[in-house]
């Protein structure tokens, strides 16, 4: 009976536990990415505010970490008139039963503190070894617009 009362236990606490899918894409994501490109579903110009940040021109070319030990990250945008300090952010990855994993990102300061307790959430339609795709879906003129961050592994 005791031999059956921990092996129930310890079954609990494994089928509680992360995903190997999300396991293995903690594992992908770890370490520092370039954001290359940022484009959008429709064509035109547009002027998108990234993260409730800066301008995506500003974004293109900015520098990622992600640390999913912690589930934490920095990222620095660069570019002119862009406000080039770090940026701090808490990040989630779950497992939404389709082909697509969601990402939850959540602005913080150094001390992971969020000033809004506002988050993003996105996307993770790409993760390769040295290719990640994220994507968010808002509302333009009543319909659905993807704006897409494109990154590569350094």
């Amino acid at each position: 009976m005791k031999q059956l009362t921990l092996a129930l236990i310890a079954f609990v606490l494994l089928s509680c536990g992360t995903s190997k899918t999300i396991q293995q894409s903690k594992k992908t994501i770890k370490g520092q990415w370039l954001l290359e490109t940022v484009t959008y579903s429709e064509t035109g110009s547009f002027n998108v505010n990234l993260l409730q940040d800066a301008s995506a021109a500003c974004f293109e070319g900015s520098s990622w970490q992600f640390i999913p030990n912690n589930n934490t990250g920095t990222y620095a945008i660069n570019g002119e008139n862009c406000a080039t300090d770090i940026r701090h952010f808490i990040f989630t990855i779950e497992d939404v039963g389709t082909e697509f994993q969601s990402f939850l990102l959540k602005p913080t300061d150094e001390k992971k503190k969020s000033a809004t307790n506002q988050g993003f959430r996105l996307q993770l339609t790409q993760l390769t070894e040295s290719n990640m795709t994220l994507q968010q879906t808002v509302t333009l003129e009543g319909k659905p617009f993807k704006i897409t961050m494109n990154f590569s592994k350094k």
